[in-house]
C-alpha cells in the first residue's frame, strides 16, 4: 500500500467514525425530573440521531433550598445512576448526557438566580462541583434552566457565560444548551449575545407560547429566531402538557421546513410524562428527524 493509499484508508476511518459519532441531526431528552422511576434504557435511540439525555436536574442548593455558592447537586430520579448513564452511552455511542442546571423548584422551593457575593469564587465552585459531578456521571455538558430572576440581574449572563467557557475550556464538557422561555428571554439573550460561541444549542420552551395550531408554532418560532440563531434553535414539545399537543406537534415541524426553516432537532420534555405512553413523541420525532431532507 502506498503512503497516499494509507492516508485515503485512514480519512475513510476517519470519517466513518465522524458520521457513526456525530450525525448532526439531534434529540434533547428531559429525565429525571419529577421522580417517576425511568430509566434510561427504556428511552428509544435511533442511531442515525445525536440522541441528548438531559439528567434534570443539577442545583445550586442543599436538600432545603438553601444556596450553596455555585456548589451544584444532582437532584433527578435515583434510577438514573452514573451506572445506568454509563451502560447506555457503551450500547449506544451516538447518546450524550447532560445535565440541566436548576429548574423551576426543588419540591415546593422556587429556585431562583442570585447575584453571589463574589463572582469569581461561584464560578470556581460551579467549575469543581460539576466537573466532579460529570466525571461521576460520565457528563458531556450542561443545559442552562435558571427560570427566575431579581429584578436586578446584572451577574446571570457573566457568570454562565464563564461557567461554560471554562468548563469547555478545560474539556469536562463538549456539549452547552440554554433553555430559555417567554418570561426569560431577556437574561438568555444577554447570555446568547455574549457567549453564544460556546453554547451549541437553544432549547427554547416553545409550549410556553401557549400556542395550540401549526401556524402559530411557525409564528412563535420566528420570534426566537430573530432573538437567537436560528440555527441553534429547538422545536420543543411537552408531553400531556401545555402548548401545541398531539400530531399537530409534527404538523407544525413540517410547516417550518415549508417556512425555510431546517429542522434539525427537536427536544421533548419529558421522558417522565412519555414513560406512559411507551414514548411515542420521542420515535415519531426521530421518524422525523430521519426522514427530513434538510442537510445538515
Amino acid at each position: 500500500m502506498s503512503m497516499f493509499q494509507l492516508f485515503l484508508f485512514q480519512l475513510s476511518g476517519i470519517l466513518f467514525l465522524s458520521q457513526q459519532f456525530c450525525y448532526g441531526k439531534v434529540m434533547m431528552e428531559y429525565i429525571g425530573a419529577t421522580g417517576v422511576p425511568v430509566k434510561l434504557e427504556a428511552v428509544p435511540v435511533e442511531e442515525g440521531i445525536d440522541f441528548h439525555f438531559i439528567l434534570s436536574f443539577a442545583i445550586d442548593a442543599d436538600p432545603s433550598g438553601n444556596t450553596q455558592n455555585g456548589k451544584f447537586s444532582p437532584y433527578w430520579a435515583d434510577t438514573l445512576t452514573p451506572e445506568s448513564v454509563a451502560a447506555m452511552k457503551k450500547s449506544h455511542p451516538n447518546v450524550k448526557a447532560l445535565t440541566s442546571l436548576s429548574g423551576w423548584s426543588l419540591g415546593d422551593k422556587v429556585l431562583r438566580w442570585y447575584t453571589p457575593d463574589d463572582t469569581q469564587q461561584w464560578i470556581s465552585n460551579a467549575f469543581s462541583s460539576l466537573s466532579s459531578m460529570a466525571q461521576q456521571y460520565h457528563l458531556d455538558g450542561i443545559d442552562i434552566d435558571y427560570e427566575n430572576f431579581p429584578r436586578h440581574n446584572s451577574s446571570f449572563a457573566y457568570c454562565i457565560g464563564e461557567l461554560i467557557t471554562l468548563l469547555k475550556n478545560q474539556s469536562v464538557i463538549s456539549v452547552a444548551t440554554i433553555a430559555p422561555y417567554h418570561k426569560t428571554t431577556a437574561p438568555y439573550i444577554e447570555l446568547f449575545e455574549n457567549y453564544g460561541d460556546v453554547i451549541d444549542f437553544v432549547n427554547y420552551q416553545f409550549y410556553t407560547d401557549k400556542v395550540r395550531k401549526p401556524k402559530s408554532y411557525v409564528e412563535a418560532f420566528k420570534i426566537r429566531a430573530g432573538q437567537f440563531d436560528k440555527e441553534k434553535l429547538l422545536p420543543s414539545y411537552e408531553v400531556n402538557g401545555r402548548g401545541i399537543q398531539g400530531d399537530a406537534f409534527f404538523d407544525a415541524l413540517s410547516l417550518l421546513e415549508e417556512n425555510g426553516f431546517g429542522v434539525t432537532g427537536v427536544m421533548i420534555f419529558s421522558a417522565d410524562a412519555s414513560s406512559s405512553n411507551d414514548y411515542y413523541y420521542e420515535r415519531k420525532s426521530q421518524d422525523f428527524l430521519l426522514n427530513s431532507t434538510v442537510s445538515v
